[in-house]
């Protein structure tokens, strides 16, 4: 089936029970035992396993064509998991510009348990393969990244980890499975924050990790998670599955909105600069066209005449709302930076930009107004 029937149909069966074509929400904690002390239909408790989860988990692992899925309470529930599944003392490689989330957990959290971590740039496979190590366990890759927008070349930076015996994680959030496939470039395990795009409606929380083979590594997350309880509800299980629905739709207007946005903005005198790969200006065009069916929603501006600039241009935006996180349907927008915090190294006249669904032309009206 096509990537748009699966988007629709995986995971999902009409209700045994009643044929309900919409699942319902299970949202039992317990599920009853037979007389001789089995679970006939598979669930004993909803910490280890619950229906809607399940479903989520299927259609998950049916888009990004993986073995098995893991639906988490977070993205960084799951990312956090998989570092949790490593070998004490173990050392990771991440891009220098990682979602700071991501960066936080490595210095400032797993750091205190013998976790190594190197951060570099991933563009650059020479320092890549410098940064590998005999305890290297463990590449991670986000690309397109955060806030930055860098690309990073997956089949040439799996290759290199691969052959350093390290396994390649992708954050695949921005680009979700629709316009990039991390497994079909070498990736062994692909990570979603399902707060984005998957769920789309900025309405609730999740994470996902899809592996590309069911192993001892993918079974140790999965006993991580139960045993700290890292999991989702029911209800956002049924809301992101519902997201996942109209996901191949939302992600072609949020991407062809965003190129026109880029497009306006790489012209504005008042900018400074445009971070978005669909520009043939951006370092890694190339390669972003190479590996992705379309650019996604999401680019950073430099607003010239630095933070205050920025701050004045964000203050005066009227259908862009103010706020973190992307990939609902309303274009938001952020100084970076201060959302960071004093340790940030995003530039300081940097915004962030998730483009929505609105019309393209009153996007870039607001914008230029509040460029004005």
């Amino acid at each position: 089936m096509k990537f748009e029937t699966r988007a629709v149909h995986a995971g999902r069966t009409a209700d045994p029970a009643t044929g309900a074509v919409a699942q319902p929400i299970y949202l039992s904690t317990t599920f009853e035992r037979e007389a001789d002390g089995s679970f006939p239909a598979g669930y004993v408790y909803s910490r280890s396993a619950n229906p809607n989860r399940a479903a989520l988990e299927t259609c998950m692992s049916s888009l990004e064509e993986g073995a098995s899925a893991i639906a988490f309470a977070s993205g960084s529930a799951a990312t956090m998991s998989v570092f949790q599944a490593l070998s004490p003392g173990a050392h990771v490689i991440a891009p220098e510009d990682v979602y700071y989330g991501t960066k936080l957990q490595l210095q400032d959290i797993f750091a205190r348990w013998g976790l190594q971590a190197s951060f570099i740039d991933m563009s650059d496979l020479e320092a890549l393969k410098a940064a590998c190590r005999p305890n290297t366990e463990l590449v991670w890759i986000e690309t397109p990244s955060n806030p930055l927008l860098k690309i990073t070349d997956i089949s040439a930076v799996a290759a290199i980890a691969h052959e350093a015996g390290a396994r390649v994680v992708v954050d695949n959030t921005w680009a979700t499975p629709l316009l990039q496939s991390p497994f079909e470039l070498g990736a062994d395990l692909i990570m979603h924050s399902s707060t984005k795009y998957l769920g789309g409606h900025s309405d609730v929380l999740g994470g996902v990790l899809v592996a590309k083979v069911e192993d001892d590594f993918t079974r140790s997350i999965r006993a991580l998670q139960g045993a700290g309880g890292a999991v989702p509800s029911p209800f956002d299980c049924w809301l992101v599955l519902r997201g996942i629905q109209t996901l191949p739709w939302r992600m072609r207007a949020h991407s062809d909105n965003a190129g026109r946005v880029a497009q306006f903005l790489q012209e504005h005198p008042r900018v400074e600069r445009v971070f978005y790969p669909g520009l043939p200006e951006h370092p890694g065009h190339e390669i972003a066209a190479g590996q992705m069916k379309g650019f996604g929603g999401m680019l950073s501006v430099q607003i010239t005449g630095g933070a205050d600039a920025a701050m004045s241009v964000a203050a005066r935006v009227q259908i862009f709302t103010r706020a973190t996180s992307l990939g609902g349907t309303e274009s938001l927008l952020e100084h970076r930076a201060s959302i960071e915090g004093p340790a940030s190294k995003t530039p300081p006249n940097l915004l962030r930009v998730s483009v929505g669904l609105e019309h393209a032309d009153d996007l870039i009206a607001d914008l230029e107004q509040a460029l004005r």
